[in-house]
């Protein structure tokens, strides 16, 4: 099942596909590990809020998990903005899929 997602910024990003995070131009980002997701160096990039948004717990940066290889797709088509959401205290928003190019 594939699940569109954006950032809290209201940025789309892409999507969850079973327990992977795609940006929408094709590039495999991260792994979750229930609602968390981590880069392909094990290092925690943030989390889902709200069924589809993605947002960084800057408390929970220091966290862990194994490391994956890259992977390329195909890109998507991109969504539209979604409307912005004030910051939760201790979050930061979700970084843009450009910084996973």
């Amino acid at each position: 099942m594939e699940t569109a997602l954006w950032t809290w910024g209201g940025e789309y990003f892409g999507y969850r596909e079973d327990d992977e995070l795609w940006a929408h131009h094709g590039r495999l980002v991260g792994k979750f590990r229930g609602d968390e997701v981590y880069g392909d160096d094990g290092e925690y990039l943030g989390e889902i809020r709200d069924g589809d948004r993605l947002i960084t717990k800057t408390a929970s940066k220091h966290k862990r998990a194994g490391s994956f290889g890259i992977r390329q797709r195909g890109a998507r088509g991109l969504r539209g903005l979604r409307g912005m959401r004030g910051l939760i205290g201790g979050y930061e928003d979700f970084p843009s899929p450009d910084a996973f190019q």
